[in-house]
């Protein structure tokens, strides 16, 4: 009979801690989260400091008289078993309802919505080991990218263009001497953990008054920079307030311009122009961009992240404005040229009025290798479904002209997927833009193993 309602106790025990676990607590035994040894230190710890209790009771059990009180606790009558049984699982339960709620007090916070606290563990703990991806760009695409990279991996880097000179960027780097925020701001904000009201705020731009014009993240980082005394630790402390997860980082620190040389379409007089702003706004053909300076320092740490990468991603992105002033850093596209990574270039889903008009693949991948030469990428990512569009459409699909690889370069390889964002047909998707490039990456994988 003592066997018996020990049984019972031992499995009411056990129904408590499956209630308090709900189906959730074996997640925590996922390999390599680095969970199972602190759970299994803790356990011992327990055990210990239960023997020292047990050791220091049966001393006082046994040594002296006690008040009545105290026989009644500890179940003085009852057999051996049956007591074990009752404090054991009556312990058990408390241990296990203690473990749950405390976690989740302390990481409720890190946890996005509907995830429970394991899942936002497990998730971290992979995306920590993700693969090293750097991302080089500007403007809006490189956003893109990134939000959709984030969920595969947390070693993110993006290397962003100096050459911005255009709104609100362009003010503070007139009046202050800065070099331009925006772009670094956008790409912090898809880096972050979510779009809370700190990533909103970030984002914010004033609508009217002496500040009309400018976001508050662009003020938040040149402020920064003005306290920590230098533009690339503005960066770190801003992407600290966010909580990202990855790094942004510029391609140099040097003040550059970027000039273009247009030729005129009807009498194809040539032009010099001067301003990321300027050139896109200019009537004519680009011939060709390059920076004033033209020999500037390429940033150490975006060097490294090169040199180091899994993978390195070029744009999307505005093409002559976006993508080429990073190229046309020194130091970047030798890092590029000389790291082991697999280097992809993702084409632009629609050409862009004032730079890639009338641009197929091709004539994107051909621009790039006249500015920097052939070879700095293998695979060409670009979109295969056109959709059709409306009639007020502003904008052309960039298409896929002939067979084979694009350009010049008959060993790069061509990768052709749907990346159409259906609500804005001009630009990418996020989801199917960072799957498509974490295929190119397993395949690239496995063709090794294979080799």
């Amino acid at each position: 009979m003592s066997t018996f309602v020990s049984c019972r106790l031992w499995a009411s025990g056990l129904q408590v801690l499956s209630r308090a676990s709900n189906k959730s607590l074996l997640k925590w035994l996922t390999p390599g989260i680095g969970v199972k040894r602190w759970i299994g230190l803790f356990i011992a710890g327990v055990t210990l400091l239960g023997l020292g209790i047990a050791f220091l009771l049966v001393d006082l059990y046994r040594g002296q008289p006690l008040p009545p009180f105290f026989y009644v606790l500890t179940l003085r009558g009852l057999p051996g078993l049956v007591r074990g049984g009752i404090v054991g699982g009556v312990g058990i339960a408390a241990i296990v309802v203690a473990v749950v709620q405390l976690n989740r007090s302390l990481l409720a916070p890190f946890a996005q919505p509907g995830q429970t606290v394991v899942e936002a563990v497990v998730t971290h703990r992979r995306r920590s080991r993700g693969p090293k991806i750097v991302a080089v760009g500007g403007g809006t695409g490189l956003p893109t990218l990134l939000r959709g990279l984030k969920a595969y991996t947390a070693n993110l880097t993006a290397v962003i263009t100096v050459a911005d000179d255009g709104g609100s960027s362009g003010r503070l780097r007139r009046d202050l001497g800065v070099l331009p925020p925006g772009d670094f701001r956008n790409n912090i904000a898809a880096l972050a953990n979510d779009e809370a009201l700190m990533t909103q705020l970030f984002q914010y731009r004033f609508g009217q008054g002496g500040l009309e014009g400018h976001s508050f993240g662009n003020l938040f980082i040149t402020a920064l920079g003005g306290i920590t005394g230098s533009f690339e630790q503005a960066l770190v402390e801003s992407s600290r307030v966010l909580a990202v997860q990855g790094q942004v980082l510029p391609s140099t620190l040097e003040q550059v311009t970027l000039m273009a040389e247009m030729r005129e379409e009807e009498s194809g007089t040539l032009s010099r122009v001067a301003g990321e702003s300027v050139i896109p706004e200019t009537a004519g053909t680009i011939g060709r961009v390059y920076l004033q300076p033209d020999r500037a320092r390429a940033y150490p740490d975006a060097v490294r992240a090169l040199l180091a990468a899994d993978l390195i991603v070029l744009g999307p992105g505005s093409l002559f404005t976006s993508i080429l002033p990073n190229l046309l850093v020194p130091g970047i596209v030798e890092a590029v040229r000389a790291s082991a990574a697999r280097k992809v270039y993702v084409c632009n889903i629609a050409s862009q009025r004032g730079e890639t008009e009338g641009f197929n693949a091709q004539d994107h991948v051909r621009a790039i290798e006249q500015h920097v030469g052939p070879g700095l990428f293998q695979t060409v990512l670009v979109n295969n479904r056109f959709p059709t569009l409306p009639d007020d459409a502003d904008f052309e699909f960039v298409s896929i002209d002939g067979e084979g690889a694009p350009g010049m370069n008959g060993n790069l390889s061509i990768y052709r997927t749907d990346l159409i964002d259906n609500k804005r047909l001009w630009r990418h998707d996020t989801n199917k833009l960072a799957a498509a490039l974490m295929t190119v990456l397993d395949e690239t994988h496995a063709s090794a193993q294979a080799y």
